[in-house]
């Protein structure tokens, strides 16, 4: 287990309570932080990955208490994508490879989080099955080779495509990155990966940030400053791991 300061844990709260109020489990923003101090990418990977799960439940909970939720285009797109994010849990990737492609993802959610581009909840569109089988496929690899649930990229394409509003996109990203890490995370399992047993403090300060996050954020609160600062430190990490 990697020594962290105080300030490595106040962030950590940080980002699980910033995550969790648009329904994310804040894997990318625990990543960031974890690259920002220097830990080593095998601990980076499966520590994000179950931070996930427990934050992604608390968001899903409490999104799920107030939004009616899509079943069926949940179905559709975790139909593929489970199995896939268990396939992606078993490869290895080059540490050198894994930097740079973190290190590309993260500019997503350091977008998102500016504000810039405010996420509106638009009419909605009939789901392509097809297409939402690619994507929930696409993803689920992806992110799990990575190390994240897909939710910063899944989200945004629920309200670009129309299939979602804001507050069910929420609500099926949270559910979406909850199963995705388990079945990663076995997949990681499979091949002999095993977690620190410290983890479990990382695991309860998630929590902790989770679920007031979740809570803010299913009661429409907008911490747009703190999201802000968020935005910064994902970019001054991205930049780090794409350039060193």
């Amino acid at each position: 287990m990697p020594d962290v300061s105080i300030i490595f844990y106040l962030l950590l709260f940080v980002v699980a309570f910033l995550y969790s109020s648009v329904g994310h489990g804040g894997a990318s923003g625990y990543l960031a932080l974890m690259a920002l101090f220097s830990m080593p990418v095998a601990f980076m990977k499966s520590s994000s990955l179950l931070l996930n799960i427990c934050v992604s439940l608390v968001a899903f909970v409490l999104f799920y208490r107030n939004v009616e939720f899509p079943w069926k285009l949940f179905i559709i797109l975790t139909l593929v994508s489970i199995p896939c994010a268990f396939i992606g849990g078993m490869i290895t990737t080059n540490s050198s490879h894994y930097k740079h492609i973190l290190g590309a993802l993260l500019l997503v959610p350091a977008v998102r989080f500016t504000g810039i581009f405010p996420e509106k909840s638009i009419l909605k569109r009939k789901i392509s099955i097809p297409i939402a089988l690619i994507i929930g496929a696409i993803i689920g690899l992806l992110s799990s080779m990575i190390g994240i649930g897909g939710g910063i990229l899944l989200s945004p394409l629920l309200i670009l495509l129309g299939w979602a509003t804001t507050k069910e996109s929420s609500a099926v990203s949270a559910l979406f990155i909850f199963l995705n890490s388990i079945a990663a995370v076995l997949g990681m399992h499979s091949r002999g990966v095993v977690f620190e047993s410290n983890i479990f403090l990382f695991a309860s300060i998630a929590v902790a940030g989770g679920l007031l996050g979740a809570y803010y954020g299913s009661k429409h609160r907008n911490p747009i400053t703190l999201k802000r600062l968020l935005s910064a430190v994902l970019l001054i990490a991205s930049i780090k791991l794409i350039f060193t």
